[in-house]
């Protein structure tokens, strides 16, 4: 196994929060560091919210903030964890950040093929661009705390 951290990407949806919980089990079984990763977007021309750009890196943050502590609550152990907002689009990004990790964890969107094609897909151009291994959590993906699940797809008693 790698040494290096497990990269997850979340932005504050309920896939996004299964991403985390399945990623911090993961880095605890691993012993391995957890990234946690939100990219806001902020464009200082375009942006008509009239906001700051202190202020998008404090929401991303609070969106970390609020998402390891749900994710957080009963677990008796926890790994590492570093909060990494980043400003940009999150494909390229989680990209970036995964270069060198042990692995990049992300959720797939629910969406019309269609959909997908025409707008891309964060977790599509993840496994198809990322140099290191990607779990992507299908949409609607069930948790059974019972059998957790490794990356390789093995259940760990």
């Amino acid at each position: 196994m790698s040494t290096g951290p497990i990269v997850v990407g979340i932005d504050g949806t309920p896939a996004g929060d299964r991403a985390l919980r399945w990623a911090m089990d993961e880095a605890v079984w691993r012993r391995a560091p957890l990234h946690v990763v939100n990219a806001y977007a902020y464009e200082p021309l375009a942006d008509w919210t009239m906001t700051t750009e202190q202020n998008a890196v404090a929401r991303a943050e609070a969106l970390i903030d609020g998402a390891v502590r749900a994710a957080s609550e009963g677990r008796s152990e926890l790994p590492e964890i570093v909060r990494v907002p980043v400003r940009g689009p999150a494909a390229e990004a989680l990209e970036n950040l995964a270069r060198g990790a042990a692995m990049l964890v992300v959720a797939s969107r629910s969406g019309s093929g269609v959909r997908q094609v025409v707008l891309g897909s964060t977790s599509m151009h993840c496994v198809r661009h990322a140099t290191v291994p990607v779990v992507v959590l299908p949409a609607g993906h069930v948790e059974h705390p019972d059998e957790p699940v490794t990356a390789e797809g093995a259940t760990r008693k």
